[in-house]
């Protein structure tokens, strides 16, 4: 397993070994005493699955007072994946990195708590799953606007699916200018 830091402290790209044969391939997706020996100590309390079509975007999301860690991965197709730092008191604050995840490569993406997460689907159809570190609650549901200039995201997609939900967020100026709690966006 190949782990690399990304320019966002504590956001770690992960390449599992993946064997191969005649018949196909083999690769264990998560073992947590082979992730905490490379550093990957979290105890993940729940598992997500999502099935989208090519040009949804989901995100950038983020829970306050529950905040979620999250170890990601596609098992089927593409997506652009995002992590955006919104930590206070991080040296990466305000700042974003970005990756492809596919069903070819199995990388694996796992952001710590803090982070704001999205994607937007490349293929015709992706299944996406996700460890968190947290129960994810409805209530304490916030995100940033997926295209907010002040980012500088380079999303490959201009016009993409969203959800009500996803449409309605604010950019993060705006929302640091509301004072939303534990929000506190230095750019």
């Amino acid at each position: 397993m190949e782990v690399t830091k990304t320019n966002i402290e504590g956001v770690l790209l992960v390449k599992p070994r993946v064997f191969r044969d005649n018949r196909g391939f083999f690769s264990e997706t998560y073992s947590k005493k082979l992730y905490s020996s490379h550093g990957l100590k979290e105890n993940f309390v729940q598992d997500n699955f999502s099935h989208s079509s090519k040009g949804t975007l989901r995100g950038l999301h983020y829970q306050l007072q529950h905040p979620q860690g999250k170890l990601v991965r596609v098992t089927r197709g593409s997506v652009f994946d995002v992590a955006v730092d919104i930590r206070k008191h991080s040296k990466t604050y305000g700042k974003y990195f970005s990756v492809t995840l596919d069903d070819l490569e199995f990388k694996q993406l796992y952001m710590p708590p803090g982070i704001a997460h999205g994607f937007c689907v490349m293929s015709d159809e992706v299944d996406f799953e996700y460890k968190c570190t947290d129960y994810y609650y409805p209530d304490d549901q916030h995100g940033i606007s997926w295209n907010d200039p002040s980012l500088g995201i380079e999303w490959p997609i201009s016009n993409p699916i969203l959800s009500a939900q996803d449409n309605g967020f604010l950019g993060i100026l705006e929302i640091n200018k509301s004072k939303l709690p534990g929000v506190e966006i230095k750019l």
